[in-house]
C-alpha cells in the first residue's frame, strides 16, 4: 500500500505540472504575463510544444525591455527559440537566433550543436555530419553528438549505418539502455533476430524487473522458432506474466502460442510440457480477461483456444 502510494505522487505530481504548464501558455498567448515562466517550466518538463514556445519566445525576444531584464538568461532563450524554430521549420528565425548566439560565445561547442541541427533542419546531411565530425575531434565523449548522427542515418533511411553508430555509440556508453532498446528494435527492423536477442539478454541483465524487456525478448525468439527457442520463449512470456501479475494479455497468448507451436514440433512427445499447468492457467486467464473486457470476442478466443488444444 505505501509503494503504491508513493508511487501515486510522482504521477500526481507529473499531472499538476502539465496542467500548470498550459495554463501558463494560455496566459503567455494572450498577454496575460508569465511568459518567462512558462518557457522555464517548458524546458524543466522537455515538453514538446515548438509552436507555442516558437510565439511565446519571439515575443520575449523582439521586446528589448523584457529581454534585457532577463540578462544572462537571454542566451537560454535564443537557444530554446532557436530548437522550436527548428521544429517548426522556421529556419530563418533559427538561423538569425544561431547568429547571434555564435557572435556572443565564439568556438562553443553548444552553439557548434545549434548549427550542426540547422544543417539536419535544412536536409543538408553531410554538412550536418562534417559539423559533428569536427565537435568529435575535440571532444569523442560528446553523447549528443553520437546521438545525433545515429539519427541522422535513421533520417536517410541507412539503418545499417544506425546500427554501425548505435555499436560505437554503445562501446563507449554501454550502460545507457534507451540505446540498447533501439538497437534492439532497429535489428528487429533488418529481421536480425539473434543479434536483438543479444540486446534484449543485456537489458534483462541490466533491468531484471521491467517486463517489457521479457515480453520483447520472448517475441524475438518466438520468431527465430526452434523447439529451443521456443521453449525460453515460453520462460520469458511467464516472467513477464508474473511482473505484471497476471494483466499482460500479450504475454498470455505468448505462453499458448508457444505451448502450440512446442506440441507441434514434439508431436505429443514432451511429457512435461503436457502435464505443465502453465498453459491451462494462461488460457484461463485470457478468457476471463475478455469475458471482462471484450466480451463479444469470447467465442472468437474460446474457438481458438480449442483449435490450439488448450481448453
Amino acid at each position: 500500500m505505501a509503494a503504491a502510494t508513493a508511487a501515486a505522487v510522482p504521477a500526481a505530481t507529473a499531472a499538476e505540472e502539465e496542467a500548470r504548464l498550459l495554463r501558463l501558455e494560455e496566459q503567455a498567448e494572450h498577454g496575460g504575463g508569465g511568459a518567462w515562466e512558462y518557457l522555464c517550466l517548458a524546458r524543466r518538463l522537455r515538453a514538446r510544444r515548438p509552436a507555442h514556445v516558437l510565439r511565446v519566445g519571439l515575443a520575449l525576444l523582439n521586446d528589448a525591455s523584457a529581454r534585457s531584464r532577463l540578462g544572462s538568461e537571454q542566451w537560454t532563450l535564443y537557444e530554446q527559440v532557436a530548437v522550436a524554430a527548428m521544429d517548426c521549420q522556421r529556419l530563418d528565425v533559427a538561423k538569425d537566433c544561431i547568429g547571434v548566439l555564435s557572435k556572443q560565445f565564439p568556438g562553443s561547442t553548444r552553439v557548434a550543436r545549434l548549427e550542426a541541427l540547422l544543417f539536419e533542419a535544412k536536409g543538408e546531411w553531410a554538412e550536418a555530419e562534417r559539423a559533428y565530425a569536427l565537435i568529435l575531434e575535440n571532444n569523442p565523449f560528446d553523447q549528443i553528438v553520437h546521438k545525433r548522427k545515429i539519427a541522422i542515418a535513421k533520417a536517410q533511411g541507412d539503418m545499417s549505418l544506425a546500427v554501425d553508430y548505435l555499436n560505437k555509440y554503445l562501446e563507449l556508453f554501454m550502460a545507457d539502455h534507451d540505446a540498447w532498446r533501439e538497437l534492439a528494435e532497429t535489428y528487429v527492423s533488418l529481421q536480425m533476430y539473434k543479434q536483438a536477442a543479444f540486446c534484449y539478454e543485456e537489458l534483462i541483465l541490466a533491468h531484471p524487473t521491467i517486463p517489457l524487456y521479457h515480453i520483447a525478448y520472448a517475441e524475438v525468439l518466438y520468431t527465430m522458432g526452434g523447439l529451443e527457442n521456443l521453449q525460453t520463449a515460453k520462460k520469458y512470456y511467464a516472467s513477464t506474466i508474473q511482473l505484471t501479475g497476471g494483466k499482460n494479455t500479450r504475454a498470455l497468448f505468448g505462453v499458448c502460442l508457444c505451448t502450440s507451436a512446442i506440441n507441434q514440433l514434439t508431436k505429443g512427445r514432451n511429457k512435461e510440457e503436457e502435464g505443465s499447468e502453465l498453459q491451462s492457467l494462461a488460457a484461463k486467464a485470457l478468457l476471463k480477461n475478455y469475458k471482462e473486457k471484450a466480451p463479444s470476442k469470447v467465442p472468437l478466443i474460446s474457438s481458438m483456444l480449442k483449435n490450439m488444444k488448450l481448453s
